[in-house]
């Protein structure tokens, strides 16, 4: 068996004989099967594996994300065999069920979609991450979303008998509304789920790498129902509906807990209901996942190795500054060192980090947890956001009383953040001595790798977006989206940040002595080898990661 995987490896120009042989040796001398060495060794990838093993037992391997699939084959197997057997039917061959499978041994599958359909099944394997991935897409939660809507609609309106609203609320066909609006918003990476009323209908998108994008619009009718069940399972009172509220909810997503932040917004046709879905797992995401390049990654870094300081990350709302304060607190979090945080609200939950959430009602502000904060002996403090002078204020001696401290501001590029702090009531002084490091980033689309293409820049495209490029050199060979199956015709899939890191010499904290504008601290940092946003999404465009109109779109 394995002498035959060797020969279609060989044969196929996937490994050179070194590599077979060194691999083979640990295959001998650990046990484990050679293809799983290769793997994990990086000499071939999860796809080229499963495909030399479907040649070898004489079977078609299929690219789930090429393939076109027959809605009519999907339908005759229901969603949970497949889920419970990692299967997928995607056509039809001389009238045999053409059966993508994880395993082709397992023969309970096959006589379960035998039983079911009436059909043969045809066995073709496929990698079982694509497998899961296909199945989460084909099965979607639409159609019984469109089947729940209609069954929702009702002649009477319950907008005003709180009573009767409450009856409707924990019927069982709005729980399973909102159950699959949340399970499907998941499913598709959607990083907010937006539920708003209109004249006539209640229109639902979804906000996915940074795009809103709509997928469904119900009867208004069913609007009391759904906004109020989401109210209470957020615990907010569903009796107010003049101002906007707060709230928070979890869900359990295959076998993951998964919290949602929500916030309610009165409109002219009803409230509006914004749910932030928190995945914990980009909390967990390392600092050099978050795509710097090696020079910004540097400059970054020495900034938070240092004892005490302010650092302070910018952008706009959605632009990754808290899973960037959070990456860096993975790193400068040990057990010899007192980190405590301060947010509104608390996003993610870390191991070994005191979190403190802000209570405005009970008088527990950013300001007021900060002075707390300082007598608890912290090492470390992160504050979610400098909002007032005061909060600003103490955050300023904290850093300069030895402490490092995090924060985010809201300011279009880090030169501004000197001016943005002189402009909240600091003392030019202070702001110079106290702040290490700023941070601007935002977010761009990544390009698809399924189908990205290739295409050489004119001249007048390259001047325009002022990409590093002279008269007289080789126009450059970008890439472009395209759409494919595996990025839902949108060709992006995925996003990356985009950085400019200004490190404060003392050339800068000179000028923020004078009250310099913005622009004048900017030069000094370009001159200091400072990139711009735009020049490093220009970087990440040579480098075919993202396109040319993504840069545009998302700086100036």
């Amino acid at each position: 068996m394995v002498k035959q995987l060797t020969d279609i490896l060989l044969e196929g120009g996937l490994v050179d004989e070194a590599e077979l042989a060194a691999a083979y040796d640990e295959h001998q001398r650990a046990g484990r099967s050679l293809g799983r060495v290769l793997v994990e060794h990086g000499v071939l990838s999860e796809a080229q594996l499963v495909e030399a093993l479907a040649q070898q037992i004489g079977l078609p391997f299929v690219d789930l994300a090429e393939y076109t699939v027959d809605g009519a084959a999907v339908a005759l197997v229901p969603a949970a065999v497949c889920r419970r057997h990692t299967v997928l039917p995607v056509g039809f061959d001389e009238g045999k069920l053409v059966l993508v499978m994880a395993d082709p041994a397992n023969v309970f599958a096959l006589d379960d979609v035998r039983s079911l359909t009436g059909l043969e099944p045809r066995p073709a394997v496929a990698t079982r991450d694509d497998l899961l991935a296909a199945i989460d897409r084909y099965y979607r939660a639409d159609a019984d979303l469109d089947d729940l809507s209609s069954s929702l609609v009702q002649e009477d309106d319950t907008d005003d008998d709180l009573s009767k609203l409450r009856e409707v609320v924990e019927d069982a066909p709005i729980v399973k509304y909102v159950n699959l609006l949340i399970t499907q918003a998941i499913q598709d990476g959607a990083s907010d789920i937006h539920i708003e009323p209109g004249e006539r209908d209640l229109r639902v998108r979804y906000r996915i790498d940074g795009v809103l994008h709509e997928v469904m619009r119900s009867p208004r009718s069913i609007q009391s129902g759904v906004i109020s069940r989401l109210k209470i399972m957020s615990d907010i009172d569903i009796a107010e509906r003049r101002i906007p509220q707060d709230g928070r909810l979890s869900v359990t997503h295959l076998g993951a807990k998964i919290d949602l932040r929500v916030a309610t917004l009165p409109t002219v046709w009803g409230e509006k209901v914004v749910m932030r879905i928190l995945d914990n797992s980009t909390a967990r995401l390392a600092l050099s996942d978050l795509g710097f390049e090696q020079s910004n990654y540097d400059r970054f870094s020495q900034s938070f190795v240092k004892p005490y300081g302010m650092i302070l990350v910018t952008g706009p709302t959605g632009s990754g500054k808290s899973t960037t304060l959070y990456a860096t607190l993975n790193i400068v979090s040990r057990p010899e060192i007192n980190v405590i945080t301060v947010e509104d609200p608390v996003e993610y939950r870390l191991p070994g980090i005191n979190q403190v959430q802000v209570n405005t009602k009970a008088g527990l502000t950013f300001a007021a947890a900060l002075r707390s904060i300082l007598r608890s002996d912290p090492d470390v403090v992160l504050i979610g956001e400098v909002r007032d002078h005061e909060t600003a204020q103490i955050a300023v001696e904290a850093a300069l009383t030895g402490h490092l401290v995090l924060s985010t501001l809201h300011t279009n590029d880090a030169p501004s953040a000197l001016t943005r702090l002189t402009e909240m009531g600091i003392e030019p002084f202070l702001v110079g001595s106290a702040l290490d490091c700023v941070l601007a980033q935002r977010l761009a689309r990544r390009l698809c790798g399924k189908c990205k293409e290739p295409y050489v820049a004119t001249p007048e495209e390259l001047t325009a977006a002022r990409f590093p490029w002279q008269q007289g050199e080789d126009l450059p060979v970008l890439y472009r989206p395209v759409g494919c199956s595996a990025c839902a015709k949108t060709g992006y899939k995925g996003r990356l940040a985009l950085h400019e890191v200004m490190a404060v010499s003392e050339e800068i904290e000179r000028l923020a002595v004078q009250r310099a504008s913005a622009t004048e601290v900017a030069n000094v940092a370009y001159s200091q080898g400072m990139h711009s946003l735009r020049a490093d999404g220009l970087i990440k465009v040579g480098q075919g990661i993202t396109s040319l109109e993504e840069i545009l779109r998302v700086v100036v």
